[in-house]
């Protein structure tokens, strides 16, 4: 479901009660320019009190006039529960505009209801929990997901100096999707915040030691964080998701499933299958690339047969880069031919993520726990 979302408002919609509870951050008197900015306390946080990124800024338009917009950031599940365990559903959304009308107020800001539910949207991240009762980690399928032959005009990042490869992102300008170890990522933010992924989670720190006390939890985090409205037009053009960039309108299941599923099977597209083979020895693989694929010369086994060994030792963009001086076109004409390669059937490492997103089942961390106790895995 939603996690994240940014709404944008003009001078028309919104009236500021109350401009000193914003802090100044970016002036140019001579050109009448500012930003003024108000977020949640460390101090609030730690109190369980939630509060969204609020961001006022005044500037000229393309007209010459003096322009003044709200962007309202704030985490939806934070919003209603302190926490982004428990997930929202569409059944949520009056309770959510009543809760962040109401929180505005207390920040010096009035915005109607109404107004807030057509509000534009300028960002959203859609997201789930994915808890895992099948015997894989966090940590096993992010190794996973880091094979998928993902275009390196992307800027991949693999945070591995802050949780020791338990989370995997990839990002360009305008959007960026990431896979995370739920629990690990709560456990960085005890020992530093700056040191999670997340956002604002001394909110959630009290949580730790209530989830992982008795139980082994383990939790798989996706999100797809959609950053700009261009984005949202681009990609729900190419799902044919038909929907306004309002509030109300992206505020929804069935939308969040479309695009978390959209990427899973990018992922599974980029990934070489013949990665989940595991023969017993080369002279099984070879023998078997061999006898399961008679239509294939000496030429394309071999070529074959030695693109998994490398694979089996170097991930793939590793590999690519160390191959730089092949043509882009090469590249991928080899990974591609591994696609129709017949070879002992092999499950998906990712059919724990496929199910959870099929079925988009709603968590809810008391379930989450009673599942977790109930998983013979770790009695």
């Amino acid at each position: 479901m939603i996690d994240t979302i940014k709404l944008t408002l003009d001078k028309s919609m919104v009236s500021i009660l109350n401009k000193d509870l914003f802090q100044k951050e970016t002036q140019n008197a001579s050109r009448g320019y500012f930003t003024l900015v108000q977020n949640p306390t460390k101090a609030e946080l730690r109190n369980g009190i939630y509060k969204p990124r609020l961001t006022l800024t005044k500037r000229f338009n393309t007209s010459g006039r003096s322009e003044l917009t709200l962007s309202v950031e704030l985490s939806l599940p934070k919003l209603l529960y302190g926490n982004n365990f428990d997930e929202v559903n569409d059944d949520d959304f009056p309770i959510v505009i009543d809760k962040l009308s109401n929180v505005l107020k207390t920040m010096g800001v009035r915005v109607f209801k109404e107004i807030l539910t057509s509000a534009p949207v300028s960002a959203v991240h859609y997201s789930k929990n994915i808890p895992l009762t099948d015997g894989s980690t966090p940590h096993y399928l992010i190794k996973k997901i880091k094979e998928a032959n993902i275009s390196l005009a992307l800027d991949v990042n693999q945070t591995d100096y802050r949780n020791d490869g338990h989370s995997y992102k990839w990002h360009s300008n305008s959007y960026e999707v990431a896979f995370y170890d739920k629990i690990k990522d709560l456990e960085m933010a005890v020992k530093s915040d700056k040191r999670s992924i997340e956002k604002d989670n001394r909110l959630q720190l009290h949580l730790f030691n209530q989830i992982t006390k008795k139980q082994k939890t383990e939790v798989l985090r996706m999100e797809v964080r959609l950053n700009n409205r261009q984005k949202l037009k681009q990609l729900f053009k190419t799902l044919n998701i038909d929907s306004e960039l309002i509030f109300k309108s992206l505020f929804s299941k069935d939308i969040s499933q479309c695009i978390l599923l959209h990427y899973l099977s990018e992922i599974e597209k980029q990934r070489p299958k013949i990665l989940d083979y595991s023969p017993s020895n080369p002279t099984s693989l070879l023998a078997e690339i061999i006898i399961s694929n008679p239509n294939l010369g000496a030429q394309k086994v071999l070529q074959l047969f030695g693109l998994k060994q490398a694979l089996d030792t170097i991930p793939p963009r590793e590999l690519r880069v160390m191959l730089g001086k092949s043509s882009n076109r090469s590249w991928y004409r080899l990974i591609s031919q591994t696609k129709n390669v017949a070879l002992p059937s092999v499950n998906s490492p990712f059919e724990a993520i496929r199910k959870n997103l099929m079925d988009f089942e709603l968590v809810k961390l008391v379930d989450l726990q009673v599942k977790m106790l109930n998983n013979d895995k770790y009695n």
